[in-house]
């Protein structure tokens, strides 16, 4: 326990001799400082020195912009002065604050682009959705609302029998709801309309009304004058058993 003790005051009683010793060590400048001469021919040299150009550059900014940037710059400032220090928060911060106005600038836009994307695909879905609706309902609209028989003179006059050929099957479909044969839905098939029909005599004619429909609209095969004056043979003797009914 001596020795420590005894190193201790040595070092105590030493430390203001080495203090000494370092502060004599110090020599003072005695230098003779003397301005130095620029004559006028060097002047030139220094004006289109842009180091030396201390003139304070104008901001073409509009006047909002300015005012929005320090309105933001000073918001962060009093923010990082009462977190950091006035110090930290000029120096440390700097650079950041500056760029805050286009950060945010930046944030607005994308939030603004990804707002009228979100719109623009609901959109575009919802027309898809509204296509596919009038596609489902058209069959009902054309039973419900047109002149049937017209449309087929349409169709075979513009040669486009396979057309004709489902007109006549929905003209077919509207006699038989108007007979109250069946009771005609959307979302009924072909098949369904067939179990409802009570007369049995009407089962096979409109079995093969729905066979050459099936095979000529959905299957897309060709078919001329020829094939549809075949299958028109066949509608036109199921329309009369349903007028005779």
């Amino acid at each position: 326990m001596r020795n420590p003790l005894i190193i201790g005051l040595l070092c105590t009683c030493w430390a203001p001799l080495w203090a000494q010793d370092s502060i004599a060590m110090i020599k003072k400048d005695t230098t003779e400082l003397r301005p130095i001469q620029i004559e006028e021919s060097q002047l030139e040299h220094f004006r289109n020195n842009p180091d030396f150009d201390y003139e304070e550059a104008i901001s073409v900014a509009p006047d909002w912009w300015i005012a929005f940037k320090n309105w933001i710059a000073t918001i962060f400032i009093k923010f990082f002065e009462w977190l950091f220090g006035v110090e930290k928060a000029a120096g440390a911060f700097g650079t950041f604050l500056h760029l805050i106005p286009y950060v945010l600038l930046a944030v607005f836009l994308f939030i603004l682009i990804k707002f009228f994307i979100g719109v623009n695909t609901r959109a575009v879905m919802h027309a898809k959705k509204n296509q596919a609706i009038v596609a489902l309902s058209e069959e009902e609209h054309i039973i419900k609302n047109e002149d049937i028989q017209q449309l087929i003179e349409n169709a075979i006059g513009h040669k486009d029998y396979r057309l004709a050929v489902r007109y006549y099957y929905l003209y077919i479909l509207q006699l038989m709801s108007e007979k109250e044969l069946i009771v005609w839905e959307l979302q009924k098939t072909n098949e369904d309309y067939k179990l409802e029909l009570q007369k049995q005599e009407l089962v096979e004619p409109f079995a093969t009304s729905t066979r050459l429909y099936n095979y000529f609209w959905y299957g897309e095969f060709p078919i001329d004058k020829t094939k549809y004056k075949k299958a028109e043979a066949n509608f036109l003797s199921l329309k009369k058993l349903l007028m005779n009914g």
